[in-house]
């Protein structure tokens, strides 16, 4: 038996019986994927409470020469739930409560074996799902290496994939189901912080490109985000993928003519092939290739399977004749929501380096306008300059949607920020407190002040005078930094040492760099590094 055995629309009830009924005396269920897909798109439908307490009472009321076996056959279909969706009997307290009420009747009723099939006590713990951000310990060893131009592009590829991970495998079902629903991100933090993340992303290209100063430069970075690309598509992290040629693709990237003439015609080669994988050129048929002949652990492109969604949203009514569930539209989403799902219990093999996972968070939470980004694009190469040649190797046609839930930004979270800001200043005394007594010397700050004029004096650092830094003091100079001067354009914080108010987007005198807190951090951070480097 399987749906084509209810036809095109079933009652809830219908279908619930349909499911019991398909595992046999002994408890076992065949190869249908019915129970599955009931179980896994019930929520489009009632809430987890409802169904389990639907179970509960068809329990309850089972009557009949076969209720034992019928009742059986009941608890195989909750152990079956339990078994494939246990993140739900952790994260759902009212689920739990009515779980552990079914084994109380159970044990009633005199069914000892049906109280141990619906035992829940054992699942993991899911709590890291309701947590914005997570931390996980890592055993590789080393320094961070806190600056792009001294990272391999497989580093920063397998440090975005941790990011994208942790980001992808919070995204709960009711996530994807109320962004269809409702076709906006309110009261959806988790959905929302994923976009966050991709806009993010694509922003940071464009800013990577836009802090160096000559041509050369910046067609250096765009070349070595290509080859990050490329290890993207290695790791089949398509949606950051997406991200990357979508930034590379903005019109403040696509628009500097003598930036692109320094390209290779091999760099433009691949350029050519990633923009085509991920082009939205029939319905994104390359991508679903790639997508499709992938196997293990992968990050589809959110944008592409939630346009699906919403598109059998649109053409199918969730109901049919009032109560009965439309089981051509189910079918059809299941496809979808079954994927996306499945891959998030995936496992990867990444093992990152939290120092530069850090920064990359902090770096990706700052805020930039569309307009801010463009000013400095044409900052850099002015319209009609004549310096630019025009450059076959200048895309000419936008095929990537930069963001594909625009207007997305990350929230200005004190305490996130602060968190980073944190274990930033933590990373430089791992690196650098060589006594490990939480202290930096003046010997040691003056070392390094000495390649950052705009870095505060060492008093000003040392509150207390004691002639030494601590982090606590370090800490504090940095959130005085970022307060002192927030962004009034928006919720990130820009700001230059010298407290000089700027009219128009530049670039630090001292490393050439686009102005903003980040580069700062990381600059400071990564001179420290090479500092400490030279001294071994």
């Amino acid at each position: 038996m399987g749906s084509n055995t209810l036809g095109k629309a079933a009652t809830l009830d219908e279908l619930l019986n349909t499911c019991i009924e398909m595992f046999d005396n002994k408890g076992h269920l065949g190869t249908s994927h019915l129970p599955r897909m009931v179980l896994l798109m019930h929520r489009w439908y009632l809430p987890s409470t409802e169904l389990a307490g639907k179970l509960l009472s068809i329990y309850r009321d089972a009557s009949g020469e076969k209720c034992s076996e019928f009742r059986l056959k009941i608890c195989c279909f909750m152990r079956y739930w339990i078994l494939e969706f246990p993140a739900e009997f952790n994260l759902d307290l009212g689920l739990i409560r009515l779980t552990e009420e079914f084994r109380e009747v159970a044990s009633q009723l005199g069914y000892e074996e049906h109280v141990h099939l619906i035992d829940i006590s054992s699942i993991p713990s899911y709590d890291w799902m309701r947590r914005v951000t997570q931390r996980k310990k890592t055993s590789k060893k080393g320094k961070a290496c806190l600056l792009f131009d001294h990272l391999e592009p497989v580093e920063l590829a397998e440090h975005l994939t941790f990011l994208e991970h942790k980001s992808f495998r919070r995204i709960a079902f009711t996530d994807y189901q109320s962004y269809v629903i409702h076709g906006c991100l309110e009261n959806n933090p988790t959905l929302e912080r994923s976009i966050a993340l991709f806009n993010g992303i694509s922003k940071w290209v464009q800013l990577m490109v836009l802090s160096k100063p000559t041509p050369q430069q910046r067609a250096d970075v765009i070349t070595k985000f290509i080859n990050v690309a490329q290890k993207l598509l290695h790791l089949q992290n398509f949606n950051t993928l997406m991200a990357v040629v979508g930034g590379l693709s903005h019109s403040s990237i696509s628009r500097l003519k003598e930036t692109h003439s320094h390209l290779s015609s091999e760099v433009t080669k691949d350029w050519n092939e990633m923009t085509e994988l991920v082009s939205s050129n029939g319905n994104y048929c390359n991508y679903r290739k790639a997508f499709a002949d992938s196997v293990g652990f992968k990050i589809p492109i959110l944008g592409v399977h939630l346009k699906d969604l919403i598109a059998v949203h649109v053409i199918f009514p969730d109901w049919i004749d009032e109560n009965k569930v439309n089981i051509v539209k189910m079918q059809q989403l299941s496809i979808t929501l079954n994927e996306l799902v499945s891959l998030q219990t995936a496992t990867h093999h990444l093992e990152p380096n939290m120092d530069l996972i850090n920064l990359l968070t902090l770096s990706l939470d700052l805020y930039h306008t569309e307009d801010d980004i463009y000013k400095l694009s044409l900052v850099l190469e002015p319209r009609n300059s004549k310096s630019q040649p025009t450059s076959p190797t200048t895309p000419n046609k936008p095929v990537v949607p930069l963001e594909w839930a625009s207007g997305v930004l990350p929230k200005p979270d004190p305490t996130i920020i602060n968190k980073h800001i944190r274990k930033l200043v933590d990373s430089v005394f791992r690196n650098y407190d060589h006594d490990h007594d939480g202290y930096i010397s003046q010997e040691d700050f003056e070392s390094i002040a000495a390649n950052f004029p705009f870095l505060d004096s060492f008093c000003v650092l040392d509150k207390d005078q004691d002639g030494l830094i601590s982090k606590e003091e370090m800490m504090a100079y940095f959130l005085r930094a970022k307060s002192q001067l927030q962004c009034k354009m928006g919720p990130g914080f820009m700001h230059n040492f010298h407290e000089m108010t700027y009219l128009k987007p530049t670039f630090c005198e001292h490393c050439a760099g686009f102005v903003s807190m980040f580069l700062a951090l990381s600059c400071i951070t990564y001179r420290l590094s090479q500092t400490q480097d030279m001294m071994n």
